[in-house]
């Protein structure tokens, strides 16, 4: 059968995030990060660039490892994609990145950040800025914890202040570029 896919919509920016894959609601309600972890994420987006989630899904680009639900695990929560969804889906973003040329890349979770770096541990990971060059394009890499309610990472130390660290990298590669209106010159 097959499942519908989750997009963010024609936008064209900078900026791109990527997510691990959507939840059961954002196929009902057809944009990703649409029900718990997307309010968590937006309200850090707007406590880091003044942006409403309409602003953001308006000024950066939305990806995702996997386009479509994956399905729940048998013990019940949200199923983790496995490679071979990962590989269906690869060349999706892989031509994303070709045409957008992001200058910054917002990778949300060890699954996402995993297709640009390898992580062992998000503390080595999330705060920090990388120069990466993959698929033919050179950008900056600022990793995110996944905003899930069923992860405590980001809730605790060192998650808390990691968290804050990355979000003030992101929003100085937005504001040092001139977007604080938009991505555009992004």
């Amino acid at each position: 059968m097959l499942k519908p896919v989750v997009s963010g919509g024609a936008v064209l920016s900078r900026v791109m995030l990527v997510g691990q894959a959507p939840g059961d609601k954002e196929p009902i309600l057809g944009r990703p990060f649409a029900w718990t972890a997307g309010k968590t994420l937006f309200r850090w987006f707007e406590g880091a660039l003044g942006w409403s989630e309409a602003e953001v899904r308006a000024r950066i680009y939305f990806a995702a490892v996997c386009r479509c639900f994956p399905g729940k695990k048998a013990a019940g929560g949200d199923r983790v994609p496995d490679d071979s969804e990962i590989a269906n889906c690869s060349g999706w973003m892989e031509r994303e990145v070709g045409i957008l040329r992001p200058k910054l890349v917002v990778p949300v979770g060890k699954l996402a950040i995993s297709q640009f770096m390898e992580v062992d541990r998000l503390d080595t990971t999330i705060g920090k800025v990388f120069r990466i060059t993959k698929w033919g394009a050179e950008f900056d890499l600022v990793p995110l914890p996944h905003p899930s309610g069923a992860s405590p990472w980001h809730r605790m130390e060192p998650g808390k202040t990691l968290l804050q660290q990355a979000l003030r990298l992101v929003a100085a590669r937005v504001t040092e570029s001139g977007a604080r209106g938009g991505t555009e010159s992004l």
